[in-house]
């Protein structure tokens, strides 16, 4: 479905090579290139995991689940900004939490007057959730409250709740993939596949070809991207964290975005929760701790955990709001159309908010 946006594959590399001042163009092209390379990346993980069985699978799922978003993040990393890549870690967990389920459950809800999941992994995913904005909260709160602020300490502090997040993580799997598999997804593990490939079952070595190359060209294509963010941001007015957060953050999930909406219209509601939350838990859970860890070898500096209180807001009312509708365990077209409001809403208060250099480029 979204196989023809290949096209600015090539556009973005001849803006980037022949027109290197247009940068608004190359941020544009980069941005929408970016979206069917993530879209084939997610399909290859889904036929190798197909064929790895259910613990593998879904273990392969969980890792490349993100990973579009991930290498965008690692190189803007690479750059030193900073404040990009935490702008765009709030913006992956508030838009999948707001405007992936809110779009999917409208788009089911406008189908089916009434859609049913499983309550239970629901709540599990609603308390997983809160422990993540908890960490986000936290080494926020130490920096604001420990005036004058110490970098040692708070580069310290977010380096051990890293850790903690990534064990976490490992024990969130262990749970979903082990020993509660019946609370969440009892789609079999090539659902997401047939949203893309009506042709069969790819062979281990297509796939893996694919998600090799998809995931080449991401980096080559995120290096344009992060390249021309700044200049674009300051061309159109808008600051480096609405960028972030609601840019980056859109072009990151656009793929799965559609496939979650794709299921929810089948009334398939636990994989599109899967998709959704599931997506939000892997951003807190193991692609910011990640990123503090990486920082340490390819950032100019070390990366901490002290985001802008405005994201902090963002993401603990969208863990509230996400938790108070999914938690009963059914969903009506209304219930995402609020979603999608309270997204609407923070999108524009990012919007003109200005950059904090004190924080974001902390």
């Amino acid at each position: 479905m979204l196989n023809w946006l290949l096209i600015f594959v090539p556009i973005a590399a001849g803006l980037h090579y022949f027109r290197p001042e247009s940068h608004a163009l190359i941020f544009l092209a980069a941005s929408v290139a970016i979206i069917p390379l993530a879209g084939w990346m997610g399909t290859a993980t889904e036929h190798l995991a197909a064929k790895t069985g259910e613990g593998i699978g879904g273990l392969l799922n969980a890792t490349f689940g993100n990973a579009a978003e991930l290498i965008i993040a690692l190189v803007a990393l690479n750059k030193g900004l900073y404040d990009v890549v935490k702008a765009s870690l709030t913006g992956s967990i508030i838009g999948n939490l707001l405007l992936v389920l809110g779009a999917s459950i409208l788009a089911g809800g406008l189908k089916f007057e009434t859609q049913q999941f499983n309550a239970k992994g629901a709540r599990t995913q609603a308390t997983t959730l809160t422990l993540a904005a908890i960490a986000l909260i936290l080494p926020a709160a130490f920096h604001y409250l420990s005036q004058p602020a110490n970098i040692l300490l708070e580069n310290d502090l977010s380096l051990d709740i890293s850790i903690v997040l990534l064990l976490t993580y490992a024990l969130s799997l262990w749970f979903t993939l082990r020993t509660h598999t019946e609370f969440f997804m009892t789609e079999t593990a090539g659902a997401h596949a047939e949203q893309h490939d009506g042709h069969g079952q790819w062979s281990t070595t297509k796939a893996v070809a694919v998600l090799a190359g998809a995931t080449a060209l991401i980096a080559w294509i995120s290096e344009m991207l992060v390249g021309s963010v700044e200049q674009t941001a300051e061309q159109f007015g808008m600051s480096s964290i609405f960028v972030g957060v609601i840019v980056v953050a859109i072009v990151g999930n656009a793929a799965e975005h559609s496939t979650a909406i794709v299921v929810a219209r089948k009334n398939r509601m636990d994989l599109s929760l899967s998709i959704a939350v599931g997506s939000s838990i892997q951003i807190a859970l193991f692609v910011a701790p990640l990123l503090v860890l990486a920082s340490r070898f390819i950032g100019p500096k070390p990366m901490d955990l002290v985001f802008s209180p405005a994201e902090v807001l963002a993401v603990a009312l969208s863990v509230a709001v996400a938790g108070q509708i999914t938690g009963d365990g059914e969903s009506n077209w209304l219930e995402g159309a609020q979603l999608l409001v309270v997204y609407i809403i923070i999108g524009i208060v990012f919007f003109f908010l200005p950059d904090a250099p004190g924080v974001a480029g902390h």
